[in-house]
């Protein structure tokens, strides 16, 4: 058995792992209680963004090769992070960080919305160096609130990612 990880890249209007990536979202949104969208939200602001993938696949001699979403982050054209999501397997990996580095690479900002309540997410942000920008009452459909983060290129956390994901 041999297993390989690979960097895909979803274009706008490529639903290549979309159905996988769904999958992955309903898992998280299982166990840590975030990721509540619908999926049809979903499914729609996948095809219109950029999705930063890693890929992994298990080749095995008696049977067809399996795919399997490690991580994604979906990116509208301004460099807004619609979804981020690490398959809590691989989390502690870098991965988030990685895919974060990605976005920063072709963006001069990053943005991006995490629930209020979401300590885990609140504090991955912020040790990329995120800042809150402000509080949104309501902001989820649940009536959940969030913050406004922003990742802008003068702290150089950003061009760090950069390089670290070209390294």
């Amino acid at each position: 058995m041999s297993v390989n990880v690979d960097s895909e890249i979803a274009r706008p209007g490529d639903g290549s792992y979309v159905e996988e990536a769904w999958q992955l979202k309903q898992r998280i949104r299982n166990e840590d209680g975030v990721l509540k969208q619908r999926k049809g939200f979903f499914t729609d602001a996948y095809r219109r963004s950029t999705v930063y993938l890693f890929v992994t696949t298990e080749t095995r001699p008696d049977r067809e090769s399996d795919e399997r979403v490690m991580g994604f982050a979906a990116v509208r054209r301004d460099g807004y992070i619609l979804f981020l999501a690490v398959d809590p397997e691989f989390r502690g990996e870098g991965m988030g960080k990685r895919l974060v580095g990605r976005v920063a690479d072709a963006h001069d900002a990053v943005t991006c919305h995490a629930r209020a309540s979401n300590e885990q997410a609140l504090g991955f942000y912020e040790h990329l160096g995120f800042e809150v920008e402000r509080h949104v009452p309501n902001y989820y459909e649940d009536g959940g609130d969030a913050y406004y983060l922003k990742l802008g290129r003068t702290g150089g956390i950003a061009e760090k990612l950069s390089e670290f994901v070209r390294g």
